[in-house]
């Protein structure tokens, strides 16, 4: 398949289809988010905070390993083989976790889904080979709304799916996948240029590459605010279902509508504030506005609870987390980008995926250390210092902000002298 010409319509046939793959398998995804550590501490399971931070990091783990070798092969091989097999791993890995009578199972069924998980970047090669460099944004951009969609109608699917069985939403989203890859083994067509095989550069290994950007002033000190923004929100993430059970004795489906309101938020904020606000403040501003929104947020969330501030709080809580991250965190990849030159964009943006991936798998276990008490339980005491060690690395994150604001504002006055 040649790529589309400038004058050709956007949105192509393989185009939409690779959106829907694309969907689907974040529904599938968003759906997990709000039962795992609920489904993980009920029986027959009953596994320790620890343990479900453990658990959920080492989807992440095995994404950051084995995302880069499905990438390889798509380049090798197509990529439409491997978002076949890819999916067909997720719907694999979310079986496993619905029939799962033991906790080892749940692991296996987890670190199945992280192998075979890193489809996303075979989908955004995928949209490269399709369309121009012109429509090249436009169709990345693509991935923002499945994004947003998928952590919408996932959790809210989930919370209504677990009124029938905490187990049931693993099988419904392993159907989902099911279908998914039979649609896409018969409707879509390879887009794999042959010669592209041919001029594969020779990449360096991850860690290399994380450490080595650290030295570059600019995106280090980016880089170094998006790492510890995504541990932050991912301890968030670990503990907020343990947080609502013990606090307001929640279950799965209520967690559910609170993601899907969550994911509402970010929709909204990023969909049609985002653009106005970086247009007037630019994005270095918003970096740090949103980095203090979080710490204001994860600081004042433990304090709420049935008697301190009830439903109405947690909903504020949740809904400045939402907003703080949805500002700052497309605003770091935004300038991240801009920091970089054309011919480095994708070694940048991977490097920036690639901490943010190790950081999904720091977080939870931090989490899990914290939540986790003498007695392998949690308390009062636990979330506060859980919570509060995720706003602490997020005060972290906002001084290291106000450091790149600084720059960011040398560096303009420096080009405008010059």
């Amino acid at each position: 398949m040649q790529p589309q010409k400038a004058d050709e319509k956007f949105f192509t046939t393989p185009l939409i289809i690779i959106f829907v793959t694309v969907l689907s398998d974040l529904i599938g995804f968003g759906m997990v988010i709000p039962i795992l550590p609920y489904y993980a501490n009920t029986e027959p399971f009953l596994a320790t905070p620890f343990e479900i931070g453990i658990l959920v990091g080492v989807y992440s783990l095995m994404q950051f390993f084995f995302s880069p070798v499905l990438g390889r092969l798509s380049d090798k091989y197509g990529r439409r083989p491997i978002l076949f097999v890819s999916i067909v791993g997720s719907a694999v890995g979310y079986f496993v976790i619905g029939f799962a009578e033991t906790l080892f199972l749940v692991f296996l069924g987890r670190i199945i889904g992280g192998i075979t998980g890193g489809n996303i970047s075979t989908a955004q090669a995928y949209i490269a080979d399709i369309t121009t460099k012109e429509n090249r944004a436009k169709g990345m951009g693509l991935f923002g709304a499945a994004f947003g969609i998928g952590f919408v109608l996932g959790p809210a699917i989930a919370g209504v799916l677990s009124k029938y069985g905490v187990h049931v939403p693993f099988y419904f989203a392993a159907g989902l996948s099911l279908a998914n890859a039979i649609a896409l083994y018969f409707v879509l067509p390879e887009s794999l240029k042959i010669k592209a095989v041919e001029i594969l550069p020779n990449r360096k290994n991850r860690f290399v590459e994380i450490i080595e950007s650290l030295r570059e002033k600019e995106f280090g000190v980016i880089n170094l605010v998006y790492f510890l923004l995504v541990t932050a929100f991912s301890i968030m993430t670990y503990a907020f279902v343990l947080y609502t059970a013990f606090r307001f004795g929640y279950d799965p489906e209520h967690n559910g509508y609170l993601f899907a309101y969550i994911g509402v938020i970010a929709i909204i904020t990023q969909g049609f504030l985002f653009s106005r606000f970086v247009k007037k403040f630019g994005e270095p501003l918003l970096i740090a506005v949103g980095c203090l929104l979080m710490v204001v947020s994860l600081f004042a969330v433990p304090l709420v609870g049935p008697q301190s501030g009830g439903v109405a709080a947690l909903l504020i809580g949740m809904a400045v987390l939402s907003i703080g991250n949805s500002l700052a965190s497309p605003a770091l990849t935004s300038l991240a980008s801009k920091s970089a030159d054309d011919s480095d964009q994708g070694r940048t943006m991977g490097i920036l995926q690639s901490g943010a991936s190790l950081a999904r798998v720091v977080g939870p276990l931090i989490g899990g250390i914290l939540l986790n008490n003498a007695v392998n339980s949690m308390d009062d005491s636990t979330l506060l210092r859980t919570f509060w060690a995720a706003a602490a690395i997020m005060f972290v994150a906002f001084l290291a902000s106000l450091y790149s604001l600084r720059l960011n504002r040398s560096l303009n006055e420096s080009k405008r002298l010059n």
